[in-house]
């Protein structure tokens, strides 16, 4: 026998259909909300508020009257690259423009900081011109002035474009070994070389004197926190106690590499910059626990500009360190990018940055503590000497 006092399990009919409306009301948010998300352009435009936009439905009419209708074939793409250019030469700055496929790959292979290769810079007869440091190359025995006749015994055409060194090793995998001949002296030399994922040198250093550590940046680019870590360490090893930092004619880079690089050096929850946006400020700290505490003087000149001054300041503003050169270029504005389908990029302004103490330095530059130019018909670094006299 079933007890009496026992609940019916299940649902009635009006608890079935409220939970059909709730299901119904809930999917069809999710839904609208994955669908709005889907449709955004930016933080806040949607395509469905471009529809709306009057002067943009002008500008598809004249398009497509263009491309439909003049007495001659248009180059659709050439037409829509001509509109993006003219739209940001309207805004009348400087920082925002239209960067071509060319323009944007050799923008981007700079920055990125790495390559696949040997470590080897050759001129326009195959002669090895420079060896990087602790490079493939260098470990073979490669030497500077060596001229390349042939790889795996395949021989080089100077000035041969299709058969060039850099198209050889585009080709190779690696960990690849090839065998490179070289004219060396009058005498044919082979040397096997290892094909690897190198570093694109972004920094010079050496201990001149006094433990005094010297430390040269010529780009901000992906991979240059490492190299300034494996650089600092090095010369830390050897009992370095103070440091000069070089970023004379540095034009800049990574937004973030320069905060990377300053957090090599800052106490944690030191400010390093701040963005002033259209819609509020926000503020960039350190947030790692790596610092250091000797002396930093820092280098620079008129062709210090944008993650140099980043730099220049965090160092001087939230660290103490002591600047030598003359004043900074004064690029205190920074860009977003945006790739289009066919290689080529816009690149636009959409912040300005600030120092720790609040400072914007666009088109006014950083002035040093110690202001120090360089003779033009004088091999004597007056600002190095200067730096070395303060490192001291």
């Amino acid at each position: 026998m079933h007890d009496l006092n026992e609940k019916k399990m299940g649902f009635n009919l009006k608890e079935v259909i409220a939970i059909i409306i709730i299901t119904a009301v809930v999917t069809s948010l999710t839904t609208g909300v994955i669908i709005y998300n889907q449709n955004k352009l930016t933080k806040n435009i949607t395509y469905h508020d471009l529809n709306q936009d009057k002067a943009l439905q002008e500008f598809l009419r004249v398009y497509a009257s263009l491309i439909d209708e003049y007495y001659e074939e248009v180059n659709k793409t050439a037409l829509l690259e001509s509109a993006i250019s003219a739209m940001l030469d309207y805004l009348g700055e400087d920082y925002s423009t239209y960067m071509s496929q060319d323009e944007t790959k050799a923008l981007a292979e700079r920055l990125l900081g790495e390559y696949k290769g040997i470590g080897i810079t050759i001129d326009k007869e195959n002669t090895i011109v420079d060896l990087f440091k602790d490079s493939p190359a260098k470990e073979a025995g490669l030497l500077e002035g060596d001229q390349i006749i042939a790889i795996n015994g395949e021989v080089l055409v100077k000035n041969d474009t299709e058969n060039s060194i850099t198209n050889i090793l585009s080709e190779k995998n690696i960990g690849d070994k090839i065998t490179i001949t070289v004219n060396r002296q009058e005498e044919n030399l082979n040397f096997v070389v290892t094909v690897k994922k190198l570093y694109i040198p972004a920094i010079d250093y050496y201990i001149i004197e006094n433990h005094i550590g010297y430390l040269a940046l010529s780009t901000f680019s992906g991979t240059l926190k490492e190299q300034v870590r494996v650089a600092l360490e090095e010369m830390e090893k050897k009992g370095i106690t103070s440091l000069i930092l070089d970023v004379r004619n540095n034009t800049g880079g990574y937004l973030s590499s320069a905060k990377d690089v300053a957090s090599l050096f800052l106490e944690k929850g030191k400010l390093i910059y701040s963005l002033e946006e259209k819609n509020g400020i926000t503020e960039y700290k350190d947030e790692t626990d790596e610092k250091r505490n000797y002396k930093i003087v820092v280098l620079f000149n008129e062709g210090s500009a944008s993650a140099s001054e980043v730099l220049i300041s965090a160092l001087k503003e939230s660290y103490g360190a002591i600047t030598v050169g003359t004043k900074s270029y004064g690029k205190g504005k920074v860009q977003q990018t945006h790739s289009l389908e066919d290689g080529s990029m816009v690149k636009y302004t959409s912040a300005k940055w600030l120092t720790p103490t609040g400072n914007c330095i666009d088109k006014i530059g950083i002035t040093p503590d110690f202001y120090v130019e360089n003779a033009m018909d004088s091999n004597q670094d007056n600002q190095l000497q200067k730096a070395i006299e303060i490192a001291r």
